[in-house]
């Protein structure tokens, strides 16, 4: 099956900058330096996580410079939890997992209002349990498979 054609959509509803002084603002960050590492660590992290449209879709949404850095990653085969994927980023960062805990809140804060809530839906559905809060969202649990 092919993937069918999208319309260009509009350019993202904010610029970099404008990102950045939110993310800044969100994780009450001293400077801009410090907003701007979590950006890219933090949509790093999430461009090995998610796949296929909803990746793309991400993407469309962020600004340029954003979306480089969540798509410049190879998908890992193995999905992490949200507790999974904030350790991981304490790990690869050097970060304590409070930290990284606080800056994965600050980015995915910002990058879920920029996506629009069917998006934000679309991933939260893509992604294991624990993302929900990440994004500033509550967590539903999701319905147990029925026995058979």
């Amino acid at each position: 099956m092919y993937d069918q054609p999208r319309p260009n959509r509009a350019t993202p509803a904010m610029t970099f900058d404008q990102m950045l002084e939110r993310v800044r603002y969100e994780g009450a960050y001293p400077t801009r330096e410090h907003a701007e590492e979590a950006v890219r660590t933090v949509l790093a992290a999430l461009g090995r996580q998610l796949t296929g449209n909803e990746r793309v879709d991400l993407a469309q949404c962020l600004p340029a410079e954003a979306a480089l850095t969540l798509t410049a990653q190879i998908p890992d085969t193995q999905h992490l939890t949200g507790w999974g994927f904030v350790k991981d980023l304490a790990a690869r960062t050097g970060a304590t997992p409070a930290t990284a805990r606080w800056d994965t809140g600050a980015v995915l804060a910002v990058a879920g209002r920029l996506t629009g809530p069917n998006l934000l839906a679309r991933i939260l559905r893509q992604l294991p349990d624990g993302y929900a809060l990440l994004f500033g969202q509550a967590e539903l649990r999701r319905p147990e498979p029925a026995a058979a």
